[in-house]
């Protein structure tokens, strides 16, 4: 990972507003994450969370407001460090049509609009990254043959490969098995460790509560709680609402809705 300790925050939202068709989404969201902090986003659904990280990277047009990513508005898009920053969206599950194998995958990360195919030593950075996860064996299977908590990983590799200052990721827990998540858990403990700042949307905090120095719960678009994580988590009543516009692009790839593929 990059060091960069002399810069400000990796994060800084301040009096963001989010509307999406049914109105306001987001209302007034203030937020700074430094470097190095590992933050949860937690909250019912339609609460927000996924608006917030999606806004937080450029993928969802704000209303009204202002976010930096490093020191710079992400509005400036070509001025942003983007290859500092990854995202993992919520995972789907591949179908068995989709014969991509992991490292494919893997190596999609790599892709930009300039970039249409990886460089020299792309190989390497593959399979490191996918023995970051603990999946260097599995390189060259077929992505819809594994687990969804195997799934995740490769998601999660792809976003590694280009070693990210900032990980963004969003329910990394949902729908996988226990040991994909103890082994999920394990991961980002290590990049942490590593110096990597992580922004992770959770419902509850469960396997990765060690990891999580800060949590902000989110209530109708609304921040109600920051601060240390929580020791119990109670429901939060909410609605449901689109969080994405589709065709949206991050680090060239797409990203879609929740009713479609993301």
């Amino acid at each position: 990972m990059s060091n960069h300790s002399a810069e400000p925050s990796v994060v800084r939202a301040e009096d963001v507003r989010v509307d999406l068709g049914t109105g306001p989404i987001l209302r007034g969201i203030d937020l700074q994450v430094p470097r190095g902090q590992a933050l949860a986003l937690l909250g019912a659904n339609g609460s927000g969370k996924t608006t917030l990280v999606k806004a937080l990277i450029g993928l969802t047009p704000l209303a009204s407001g202002r976010v930096e990513l490093f020191g710079t508005d992400v509005s400036a898009r070509r001025s942003v460090p983007w290859p500092r920053i990854g995202y993992v969206p919520q995972r789907v599950s591949s179908s068995p049509s989709m014969s991509a194998t992991a490292e494919e995958v893997v190596a999609s990360g790599l892709l930009t609009n300039r970039r249409l195919r990886p460089g020299p030593g792309s190989r390497r950075q593959v399979r490191d990254a996918l023995a970051e996860m603990g999946l260097a064996e599995r390189a060259r299977d077929s992505v819809h043959l594994f687990s969804g908590g195997q799934q995740q990983r490769v998601l999660i590799a792809r976003a590694l490969i280009r070693q990210p200052d900032l990980l963004v990721i969003d329910e990394p827990l949902s729908g996988i098995d226990q040991a994909s998540k103890t082994a999920l858990a394990a991961s980002l403990r290590r990049l942490h460790r590593a110096g990597t700042t992580i922004i992770v949307v959770l419902h509850e905090l469960a396997e990765l509560r060690p990891l999580i120095g800060r949590a902000v719960t989110l209530a109708q678009g609304q921040v109600v709680q920051d601060g240390p994580p929580p020791v119990h988590q109670p429901a939060e009543p909410g609605h449901h609402h689109p969080d994405a516009l589709p065709g949206t692009v991050f680090n060239g790839y797409p990203v879609h809705g929740p009713g479609g593929r993301r």
